[in-house]
């Protein structure tokens, strides 16, 4: 179904199309084991049985109607302990993407990478990496970005299609995702992670605005102020900056 997208340097030159597999993660992984695959290698389904999303939530989408898919990157030259950087490359990439768009709202990002338009989700990113000692070897980018479903199972989930009111092209808003996500990428290759941290923070979701949270059974009103060095969320609690990694703080509202 899917071409080869003409518009990129490496990103999905060498594209695996599977009409149904259970994860391209999970598919793009043991590619990565085995040692079969280049960098920019695009692993794509039109019906992802059972994909993932952050926190080991399952992601919701129907055969066909969005793009669903696995990036191969060979991050060799990003150590460990910058590996946040990646996750802030790819929502940032989806991001310029959607912001190409008219769409009735701005778009956010979700700390740590949910995209949001309309204070509902329409992206979801996870990502996994293999190590080699204090360096990244591999990196697989998975993305699930909702584009012509009209139905979902949960409220607080959007797509392109309802918002703009119009049915879209899956090869042509690939091919032009892959150019935002490559220009992201080769931003980082270039170490400009200044850049990259500026641009994340000015669109992170409910950044320097008062709302409540929960953490470990406790709500409380909060202002999230930015990331880490480390990527974690940092949150001013009753004037004291309190740190929060994955699967440590909840949104309400």
């Amino acid at each position: 179904m899917y071409k080869i997208p003409a518009n990129t340097l490496f990103l999905g030159k060498n594209l695996i199309f599977m009409p149904e597999c259970h994860s391209t993660n999970d598919l793009a992984l043991k590619l990565c084991q085995r040692g079969e695959v280049s960098e920019g290698t695009l692993v794509i389904t039109q019906h992802q049985i059972a994909g993932k999303g952050q926190r080991g939530n399952a992601w919701e989408t129907e055969p066909g109607m969005n793009l669903t898919f696995s990036l191969i990157v060979k991050p060799s030259f990003l150590n460990v302990s910058d590996q946040f950087y990646l996750s802030m490359i790819t929502s940032l990439g989806v991001h310029d993407f959607l912001s190409r768009k008219s769409l009735p709202a701005e778009v956010r990002i979700k700390w740590p990478n949910d995209v949001m338009v309309n204070e509902k989700k329409i992206c979801g990113i996870l990502i996994e990496n293999q190590l080699q000692g204090i360096q990244l070897q591999t990196s697989v980018l998975g993305i699930g970005l909702n584009i012509n479903q009209q139905h979902f199972n949960h409220p607080t989930a959007t797509s392109l299609s309802q918002l703009d009111q119009c049915t879209h092209d899956l090869q042509t808003e690939l091919e032009n995702l892959l150019s935002c996500l490559e220009a992201r990428y080769l931003q980082l290759r270039q170490a400009n992670m200044e850049l990259i941290k500026m641009d994340y923070l000015s669109s992170l979701y409910w950044r320097l605005e008062k709302h409540w949270f929960t953490s470990q059974g406790n709500d409380f009103e909060g202002t999230i102020l930015g990331i880490d060095t480390a990527g974690r969320l940092q949150v001013e609690v009753e004037g004291n900056l309190q740190i929060f990694d994955l699967k440590e703080i909840a949104y309400l509202r």
